[in-house]
């Protein structure tokens, strides 16, 4: 009698739903994972940089840095931007899609200063042979910087709206036109679990499952062509249950569970088809205001953007010794 099939796994069956994105900076993982796209945050190069491995690319980044008439923060900040793009090229050079590459967290209320370093760095990856439609430029979604979004994307420069814990960030991202946004659901769920000690939630209850599929559907509901890429997740179970969503993008230690998870899993999300009209675009006060009115957005949306920042005083302490 032929052999029983084996169902595939978790994850071979999310892919055929979902793009799979790969959250992580280490090059080898990702080499290993075969994710589509691939997404980086000071936090994770500064990890990546830590590693012995990636010391050549460091140096690479450090030795393509004119110094000329520089002072030293000029120096070390041209060369965090160019080990960026050195990181995303040699993920680039293993996955098929796009990388996702982020502007300085501590530019997130400064929407000029946000499209001058977007612009940069896409002029870094065209000095290595990359072109714009492979980047996405990730800024906090902050006014400034859903503004520096809108400006990019009229200019060609796909953007990747992240730090997203509110609805206004989502439903702003969207009217300005944002290609993608970056819900954070795990640190939704600290949040919810932080102020609510002794709730239980599952993965269906979940704060931050119920916020991406709040989004997702609106968005679809709406025409909105803003893609919704579900991020930060806490465990598994979270993943499951946005089956389906545009794009997820996934730690190694969870991609690694679900490929080794070979149980049915079932769409979650997917476009009804019904239509409604937009509703009248959120003025900047209307969406300070609904900030304001949700403390979770709030208090997560300031409390990502200092831990990036944090992370890019580290990176740029390593790089001051190595210079």
């Amino acid at each position: 009698m032929p052999d029983t099939l084996t169902q595939p796994s978790c994850l071979d069956q999310l892919r055929e739903m979902t793009v799979v994105v790969a959250d992580t900076g280490e090059i080898e993982a990702i080499r290993r994972l075969k994710p589509v796209d691939a997404t980086t945050n000071p936090s994770l190069i500064l990890k990546a940089a830590q590693m012995a491995e990636y010391a050549p690319l460091i140096r690479k980044a450090l030795d393509s840095v004119d110094r000329t008439g520089k002072t030293e923060s000029d120096v070390i900040a041209d060369a965090i931007d160019r080990l960026a793009v050195q990181f995303g090229a040699e993920i680039l050079r293993i996955i098929p899609g796009r990388v996702s590459v982020e502007v300085d967290a501590r530019l997130s209320f400064n929407t000029a200063e946000t499209i001058e370093k977007a612009k940069k760095l896409i002029g870094l990856f065209a000095e290595a042979g990359i072109g714009k439609d492979r980047v996405l430029i990730k800024a906090a979604a902050t006014w400034e910087g859903i503004k520096a979004a809108e400006a990019l994307e009229k200019e060609g420069i796909n953007c990747n709206l992240t730090l997203i814990f509110g609805f206004a960030q989502a439903r702003a991202s969207a009217e300005a036109g944002g290609f993608l946004i970056s819900p954070f659901v795990g640190r939704i769920l600290d949040w919810y679990k932080k102020s609510n000690p002794g709730t239980e939630y599952t993965s269906k209850t979940d704060p931050g499952v119920v916020s991406v599929t709040r989004i997702y559907n609106y968005f679809k509901e709406r025409g909105f062509d803003t893609v919704v890429m579900g991020a930060s997740f806490r465990n598994a179970g979270e993943v499951k249950e946005l089956a389906g969503c545009d794009r997820l993008t996934i730690g190694p230690n969870f991609l690694d569970e679900l490929a080794a998870d070979n149980s049915k899993l079932p769409v979650k999300l997917s476009d009804s088809g019904k239509q409604m009209a937009k509703d009248k675009p959120l003025s900047e006060a209307e969406f300070r205001w609904e900030m304001n009115a949700d403390p979770m957005a709030t208090e997560k949306l300031a409390e990502g953007i200092r831990g990036f920042a944090e992370a890019q005083v580290e990176l740029e302490a390593i790089i001051k010794k190595m210079l």
